[in-house]
């Protein structure tokens, strides 16, 4: 058979080889900047133009930012690839694994006993759930943190466990109070008709786990699956993608063991590791080639890594320029730091270093510019990075100070209260189980009806309560109904606007303070982000031809919003903010995925970054560590700063600090010292 290969032309031979695979099991090693999501979105396209239904596909990731890229990117490659309009129509099931739970769950929410409409607890809601439990059982959540229970329960659960076996196992008397708490907890979550983050991944799993049928349906459905990130994989996600591809075997998974720095959420580094063992006739396609960095900085992220026993044996390389040393600063303390990142900082605008965009199309984050184009905002094109949220605060100051325009990531748009408030309206409409949402609105604006009443409420003796009250209440719950009859009726930014006038938000804040100004202008905005929701929200007149429902504008955008990440969130709220001409901010771990021409990692010291964590292990946290500098280096496209201070003031005690070993790590001729070039000498005392 020939196969057409106007499509693969933009492939190296190794992203051709990956694409062009068929049948069985295809481990694709992609290193940093290789163009992973290039080679997944054409092979997805090539599978397409070889006759395969493209709902037949499946490709799973990480954060509904990258789910959102590759299914743009899939859906413009097939129009471009493939002839058929029908063809063109259909697309295959692109999603994140929780969004992909949350699907499989709806599907079957009978089975589960739940409703279609459950609620999807974020990770404040199931915390103060569970500090309530904590309260009602009589233990005191200053002596045992309800946020500490809930990463217990929510790492058990990560790794398959049952309650009644953690039960069995646990003899401590933390242990037994997990225990206790977790199953009450549970009880809780089904009264009110909700879940959490780890159930929408433990239920679907254990539910094709134990029901041969259903996991038969699901295995029929998708003949193709595609898992990028794979290194990111825990063992419950391991066990649904092993299940879902356990027919046909054609499963593609797409990682980077080099890149593996979430353990702290529960993802094993074997499950990459031993997908040669999982599936013996699996073929290895390695993508080494950068399109991203420079070769110096390539070399320095080579030679780092390098280090690490448990780790495939790959090499990055680039046909871009060597480019410029790497810079390095000795800082007297954590201010003096700031200063040269912001000083830095002014002296590349000053410059005019705007730079060519070259490589656009083999690099991960695809541009909407020209390669050619010359960047024109060198702001937007700056990251500082850092290990611990703590070292944002000098920088931020120093960024204020020298008048510098910044975002720092990972202040979720989703989290704030008057966006949270308005969710909830919408939530409780379609869920009025669920009392966490009662709770958070019934009050608010402010209906007069307070602790005592809603203890009666939620205890079904509303008719002890006096009849004005009775109206209150009574009035509450018609609101919610009429936003119900709105959400089934109407379009998903219509239903917003809706809200807020109908549940007196807008009447609440409109004469309020500046501040409440703000956070109507964030609902406002939320309208806005809403509008994409738009074309799902009206089904045909018979609710058949469309093969949509009523409300699944509304539906889409809860679950949106309630697992979005800190990625997901400066995508989502609002694309115009993406684009601000602002230098960004962020933890090394909240950097995965993105690059920017200039790149400054800060507090390079031996026990913040490496991190020293208690009890630690040279073999496994200390590799993390040096995975985790692997990655921060390699955002970098152009130009790479390293710095670190003598003295750091860490919980109000000022410490001496030895550079970093990871410095050492990089051979002397990749390195610059910056400070010294204008004849400028620092003594320190």
């Amino acid at each position: 058979m020939t196969i057409d290969t106007e499509h693969l032309k933009g492939l190296n031979k190794e992203q051709r080889e990956a694409a062009i695979h068929m049948k069985g099991p295809l481990l694709i090693v992609a290193g940093a900047g290789a163009g992973k999501t290039k080679t997944i979105t054409h092979r997805i396209v090539n599978l397409i133009k070889e006759g395969v239904a493209p709902e037949r596909i499946l490709a799973v990731t990480f954060t509904n930012k990258a789910a959102k890229e590759m299914r743009e990117r899939i859906i413009l490659e097939i129009q471009k690839n493939v002839q058929s309009t029908q063809e063109q129509e259909k697309i295959p099931f692109v999603s994140t694994f929780h969004s992909l739970g949350v699907y499989i769950i709806k599907e079957n929410a009978k089975l589960l006993g739940l409703t279609k409409y459950f609620t999807i607890l974020d990770e404040g809601d199931a915390t103060g759930l569970i500090k309530n439990i904590l309260k009602e059982l009589g233990i005191d959540p200053k002596q045992y943190d309800p946020k500490k229970i809930k990463n217990i329960i929510s790492r058990e659960k990560g790794k398959f466990t049952h309650l009644a076996d953690y039960g069995e196992r646990e003899e401590g008397t933390m242990g037994k109070i997990v225990a206790q708490v977790w199953n009450l907890y549970e009880k809780r979550k089904m009264k009110e008709n909700s879940l959490d983050f780890d159930d929408l991944l433990l239920k679907a799993t254990k539910l094709l786990k134990d029901n041969i049928e259903i996991r038969k349906i699901y295995q029929e459905k998708w003949e193709y699956i595609h898992i990028d990130e794979y290194q990111d994989t825990n063992e419950v996600q391991y066990l649904m993608s092993q299940m879902l591809a356990e027919n046909n075997k054609n499963i593609t998974v797409v990682g980077d063991a080099d890149q593996n720095i979430y353990s702290w959420r529960g993802a094993n580094l074997k499950n990459i590791l031993s997908f040669e063992k999982d599936y013996p006739d699996a073929k290895i396609v390695l993508l080494e080639e950068n399109y991203r960095s420079t070769k110096n900085i390539l070399e320095a992220a080579n030679i780092v890594i390098k280090k690490n026993k448990y780790r495939p044996d790959k090499n990055l390389f680039t046909k871009k320029e060597t480019g410029e040393k790497i810079g390095l600063y000795e800082a007297l303390d954590e201010n003096d730091e700031a200063d040269f990142v912001a000083t830095k900082i002014l002296e590349i605008v000053d410059n005019g270093a705007s730079v060519p965009w070259r490589g656009v199309l083999q690099a991960d984050e695809p541009r909407d510019s020209d390669p050619t184009t010359i960047v024109s905002s060198p702001l937007s094109e700056m990251a500082i990075l850092y290990r611990a949220n703590f070292q944002s605060r000098a920088l931020e100051e120093a960024m204020l100070r020298y008048n510098i325009p910044y975002q720092v990531l990972g202040v979720k748009f989703f989290e704030r209260k008057e966006i949270k408030d308005t969710l909830a309206y919408l939530r409780a409409a379609l869920n009025p189980e669920n009392l966490s949402d009662i709770k958070r609105i019934i009050n608010f604006p402010a209906r007069g009806i307070g602790k005592v009443t809603l203890v009666k409420i939620f205890a079904g003796e509303t008719e002890t309560l006096p009849i004005k009250v009775r109206i209150k209440i009574n009035n509450f719950y018609k609101t919610l109904e009429e936003i119900k009859e709105k959400i089934q009726n109407s379009k998903t930014s219509d239903v917003i606007k809706f809200v807020i006038k109908k549940s007196g938000i807008e009447n609440e804040l409109s004469s309020g303070t500046e501040e409440d100004t703000e956070r109507l202008e964030n609902i406002k905005e939320l309208a806005t982000l809403a509008l994409k929701y738009d074309n799902l929200s009206l089904a045909s007149k018979s609710g058949e031809q469309a093969g949509l429902e009523n409300g699944l504008g509304v539906e889409r955008l809860l679950e949106d919003a309630s697992l979005a990440s800190d990625q997901d969130s400066l995508m989502m709220s609002g694309e115009k903010k993406e684009k601000v001409n602002a230098v960004k901010l962020m933890t090394v771990h909240a950097s995965k995925g993105l690059e920017f021409n200039y790149v400054f990692i800060t507090g390079l010291e031996d026990g913040l970054f490496p991190h020293q964590r208690q009890n630690e292990t040279e073999d496994f946290d200390s590799e993390e560590e040096r995975r985790l500098f692997y990655v921060a280096i390699t955002r970098a496209r152009n130009k790479l700063f390293l710095s670190f201070a003598n003295f750091r003031t860490i919980f109000g005690s000022r410490n001496i600090n030895a550079p970093s070993k990871f410095i050492s790590d990089i051979p002397a001729d990749l390195l610059e010292k910056e400070g010294e070039k204008a004849g400028i000498k620092t003594i320190y005392i």
